[in-house]
């Protein structure tokens, strides 16, 4: 079993050994309300892309109440919009398939027609050797604006 560290954000009863997602990241979210999470993937071809992470391990989203479920969209939401306001996008894709890691989380994907990639997933093989370079959305202008739309207090998104 993987050795697994707790955050007050995901308590150790709430994790699964072998999920990548319930590890703590070395990372810190851009975002946390102890609910979910909100950071930052690491990819020059979609700057700004991100992932909206429950905190606790759940497989499938019909796994969580109601409420819940509106409360994880309403961040997903919250992200796309704040993707629209600070790229330049032609598109932003929302994906959730768990695949690979089964435990709910969100991919917030900005798109451009002259991507590698684009119209297909960005998981498929590149149609095109390059893209256009994008200009760069620093982690810092990315936290801020989603601190701006879902509130800073880090514990609650707003309505």
């Amino acid at each position: 079993m993987n050795e697994m560290t707790a955050t007050p954000a995901m308590p150790a009863q709430s994790m699964a050994a072998d999920c990548p997602l319930c590890v703590a990241p070395a990372e810190a979210p851009l975002w946390d309300d102890g609910f979910c999470r909100v950071i930052a993937v690491d990819d020059a071809d979609h700057p700004g892309f991100c992932r909206v992470i429950l905190n606790r391990h759940v497989r499938e989203m019909s796994d969580l109440a109601e409420a819940e479920q509106m409360r994880l969209m309403r961040v997903v939401f919250a992200v796309e919009k704040v993707l629209r306001q600070c790229t330049d996008a032609d598109k932003i894709n929302l994906a959730s398939f768990g695949n690979m890691v089964a435990h709910v989380h969100w991919h917030v994907i900005p798109r451009w027609r002259d991507d590698r990639r684009f119209p297909e997933a960005i998981w498929a093989a590149a149609l095109r050797p390059t893209a256009p370079a994008r200009k760069a959305l620093t982690r810092e202008r990315l936290r801020a604006a989603i601190i701006n739309e879902l509130g800073d207090d880090l514990r609650e998104p707003r309505p």
